[in-house]
């Protein structure tokens, strides 16, 4: 049985799943049993059809397809749904993200207390645009000081989970960006690790500065409210 799912969201990405799941085999075969789920969000080019070609090559792959685009958020929660193992690694599917990480978000969990639950990449030196970087930065900010996450960089796609607490979350459409924050709702912890961050290797970006900002503002007011009606209390169950 695998002991890690290591989930990837693509949509128009034929360019760059392939060198991914090589990358993904070379960092994680002989070191641990896993399975990498790759979830189709309904491309318009053949990414499906890139992927649908190497499951011969590589067992340890699976590939769901979305019927209908539905969104990042909806396609790593495709995957986690579906993954067979109790942790759960993810990656963006543009390249950005370097699996040779996720040996070491394994590390920090090995050493880490049970009550850390999400290893969330940070990236530290990021290979964007100026224009991106300033705007993550000015919405890393806005985010950290309506929620208090403690995080510096939530938007990262790199992250480490435990499959459990991620499927106990309130689910909603772009939920991966806010994951600190719940995890931290729900009563875990929550560790950043500082990870490499690469150029896109090809395709485009699926968003603009402008889409994000407008959605993101309905969504910190939505997480923000979760987080004040939010209540937990400690129990036990009583022997007779």
């Amino acid at each position: 049985m695998a002991e890690l799912s290591v989930v990837v969201p693509v949509f128009n990405e034929r360019g760059n799943v392939a060198g991914l799941l090589d990358e993904i085999a070379a960092a994680l075969r002989g070191r641990i049993d896993f399975e990498a789920v790759f979830v189709d969000d309904s491309s318009g080019d053949d990414t499906l059809a890139v992927l649908r070609a190497a499951l011969a090559r590589m067992p340890e792959l699976r590939v769901i397809h979305h019927a209908r685009q539905s969104g990042q958020s909806t396609a790593i929660r495709t995957g986690v749904r579906a993954a067979r193992a109790p942790w759960i690694a993810t990656l963006d599917g543009d390249g950005q993200n370097d699996p040779a990480d996720i040996p070491k978000l394994l590390a920090m969990r090995d050493a880490a207390p049970a009550e850390v639950k999400l290893f969330a990449g940070w990236r530290v030196e990021r290979k964007d645009s100026g224009s991106k970087r300033w705007a993550s930065k000015w919405a890393n900010a806005i985010r950290s000081r309506l929620l208090r996450d403690e995080t510096p960089d939530t938007g990262c796609g790199i992250k480490l989970f435990e499959r459990e607490a991620f499927l106990d979350l309130p689910y909603f459409d772009h939920m991966h960006r806010y994951l600190p924050a719940l995890m931290q709702r729900a009563g875990w912890r929550v560790q950043s690790v500082p990870v490499n961050h690469r150029p896109r290797g090809a395709g485009v970006s699926k968003y603009n500065n402008l889409n994000r900002a407008l959605v993101g503002i309905a969504d910190l007011r939505g997480v923000a409210w979760l987080i004040r009606r939010s209540k937990r209390t400690a129990s036990h169950e009583i022997d007779g």
